[in-house]
């Protein structure tokens, strides 16, 4: 009988600082490469959008990759988080890391299967379980946004918003944004069908 390891976050002390990222989720470990071009500048443009908005209503802030530990075991770094500013002085540890769960976590679609079911199972599982309020999965190949909200102490799909759509959300009152705008400087033929 052979066991998996279990790793924790002692353990992503151990890894190089190799351009990777390293994430444990349920003690298991997920190697990230460096992700394509495109990739960045979803992110670069959501952070755009949520900064904005944070700044006019004062009320937190968007970070890119932070680190985010809910456990030993459940430790990884999102695309993007928006934290209200309460919740920052809540959860910032010592170690410049969250310690507890952000009100919105973004992840941006990367190519392949396993980063694919990373994303959609392992994270939308590890956050719905540390109470994370939104999850959005944004897909610059299909142009589009998955937005998870939490309903009955779970996050569940709640819409899927294309390139033409509007991405407003109950939890950031005010905040709109058109879905085309996180898209900006990606040619249209790089998407694929879907």
């Amino acid at each position: 009988m052979t066991t998996t390891p279990r790793y924790t976050s002692a353990d992503l002390d151990a890894f190089p600082d190799d351009g990777k990222r390293y994430e444990i989720i349920d003690g298991e470990l997920y190697v990230s490469k460096q992700p394509h071009l495109y990739h960045q500048f979803v992110c670069s443009e959501v952070v755009s959008k949520l900064q904005q908005w944070s700044e006019q209503s004062r009320a937190g802030r968007a970070v890119v990759a932070p680190g985010v530990i809910f456990a030993d075991d459940d430790d990884v770094a999102p695309d993007v988080v928006w934290l209200s500013s309460p919740r920052i002085a809540s959860v910032l540890g010592q170690d410049g890391k969250l310690h507890g769960p952000p009100e919105l976590m973004i992840e941006v679609l990367s190519p392949g299967a396993a980063n694919e079911k990373r994303d959609r199972e392992a994270k939308l599982n590890l956050y719905s379980r540390r109470g994370v309020d939104e999850y959005w999965i944004i897909d610059w190949r299909r142009r589009q946004v998955e937005v998870f909200r939490r309903k009955d102490a779970r996050l569940v799909l709640t819409m899927t918003l294309k390139e033409q759509d509007t991405l407003v959300t109950p939890l950031l009152a005010g905040f709109t944004c058109a879905v085309a705008d996180l898209f900006s400087g990606i040619p249209t033929d790089s998407a694929t069908p879907g």
